[in-house]
């Protein structure tokens, strides 16, 4: 969504039909299909675990402001505002903040994933080196192993103080997921329906695997969580109508105006108006059908409402892949490469669709809790993961070698874990074992 508090007047909608246009219009050629990556991470001291504040010599809007001058235009929701973000200057990536101060690159689209891969690469190398003067590090975990919801700062973004009244009320770790979680995603388009559908489904099933590939949350307020993935299993308590998987997924009915009905019933996080947000208790279908103080419901309020739904895959203008744990430079290049190889390659789809059994709703929901708790030592019936893990990754290297093979390297970071037969998390809970200090997986998962 735009990062602006303000808004101009919009198309009202006059039917669900104009938001099912909205994802038809999100189509592409095959020749243009494009991807991205975003990469959030956390912030601390050097030497220390303590929780990094936006103000200050050494906060959050310090380090904004020190990247500013190369090659940014700052961000503030009003000219007395802070910098909330920084927009670049000549390109399509921005650097933004999530709730905690999680610092998050969204970065432009490419075609391939190598030169997704070679920007975040450029980032982090710039925000390290400013970071470092301010006596700062960046650490790539999917969830701070130290400290609660009650110690942690609040980044000074409207959205995010409205927010941090509306959600909780929809789920008891809400706080954790906007404060504690960090993330690495990647975007990628489709050609027309049945492609969309076709990807959504494929990614919604494999996601367990890419999880269990990528948890790297097991330490929650200084001890183990009994999950390899914390942060994943944040999100059952978030909001059971904007979160976790759709059951259209699994059971062949899904299409555009399936996630539209899905979205329409989810509850209204905000509403922007007359340069506030405002917090109707109303779900998108009431709001639609209601409208709002003599106002209809338009396709920026549509826009709004599908950048506050958090399944495992998403859609806006583009597919997001949402669930894995933030890791290192290597391993989400690796995620770029993953689904470039596996979406973008007819044969490769075909083998994706062929490589699990096909699961119930139910059936799907427990494999997914397995993924998040066990990692890649847990199984799927008599299956274990690592090796179902090794094979969708040699799925997307094969995809690759036909589409692009120079982007296939990127895939060796991955290889290695599945290989491994250990999620990351596994690698971090026996450092820990040996020296249950903060430091000793700060230092481990530091930039």
């Amino acid at each position: 969504m735009s990062l602006d508090l303000k808004r101009a007047a919009s198309e009202p909608i006059t039917s669900v039909d104009m938001l099912v246009t909205g994802f038809r219009s999100a189509e592409k050629p095959h020749g243009a299909l494009r991807l991205g990556l975003e990469h959030e991470k956390l912030l601390f001291p050097v030497g220390g675990d303590s929780p990094v504040p936006y103000e200050g010599a050494s906060g959050v809007g310090a380090l904004l402001s020190r990247l500013a001058p190369d090659g940014y235009v700052p961000f503030r929701e009003t000219p007395e505002s802070p910098i909330i973000a920084l927009q670049q200057a000549q390109g399509a990536a921005t650097i933004s903040l999530e709730p905690g101060g999680q610092f998050e690159l969204s970065g432009s689209p490419f075609v391939t994933a190598r030169e997704a891969h070679a920007e975040n690469l450029a980032h982090l190398a710039q925000v390290k080196a400013a970071a470092g003067e301010l006596g700062l590090r960046l650490v790539t975990l999917g969830y701070r192993l130290t400290g609660s919801t009650a110690s942690m700062p609040w980044m000074p973004k409207t959205r995010y103080l409205v927010m941090r009244r509306t959600l909780p009320e929809r789920g008891r770790l809400a706080l954790n997921m906007m404060l504690m979680t960090a993330t690495g995603q990647v975007s990628l388009d489709w050609t027309d329906e049945a492609d969309c559908v076709r990807k959504t489904v494929v990614v919604a099933r494999l996601a367990p695997l890419m999880n269990a590939l990528y948890a790297n949350s097991p330490l929650v307020e200084g001890k183990p969580s009994g999950y390899m993935s914390f942060r994943n299993r944040v999100w059952d308590e978030v909001d059971p109508t904007r979160c976790g998987y759709l059951p259209a997924f699994f059971d062949g009915s899904f299409s555009y105006r399936a996630y539209v009905e899905w979205a329409m019933d989810a509850p209204l996080l905000f509403l922007r108006r007359n340069g506030q947000y405002l917090h109707p208790k109303l779900t998108f279908r009431q709001l639609l059908s209601d409208g709002f103080e003599g106002q209809p419901a338009d396709m920026d309020d549509w826009t709004d409402h599908l950048s506050t739904l958090f399944p495992e895959v998403r859609l806006k203008k583009v597919l997001e892949v949402r669930g894995a744990d933030c890791g290192t430079a290597g391993m989400t290049g690796a995620l770029a490469a993953l689904w470039r190889g596996i979406l973008y390659d007819t044969t490769a789809l075909d083998e994706a669709e062929k490589l699990l059994p096909k699961l119930t709703y139910a059936e799907h929901l427990a494999f997914h809790d397995t993924a998040r708790r066990e990692g890649l030592e847990g199984r799927l019936g008599s299956q274990e993961l690592y090796r179902l893990a090794e094979e969708m990754v040699g799925i997307a290297r094969r995809g690759l070698q036909r589409l692009d093979a120079a982007d296939a390297p990127l895939l060796d970071p991955l290889a290695e874990v599945a290989a491994s037969k250990r999620s990351p998390a596994a690698v971090l809970l026996e450092a820990w074992a040996k020296d249950p200090r903060p430091e000793t997986v700060l230092r481990l998962a530091t930039v």
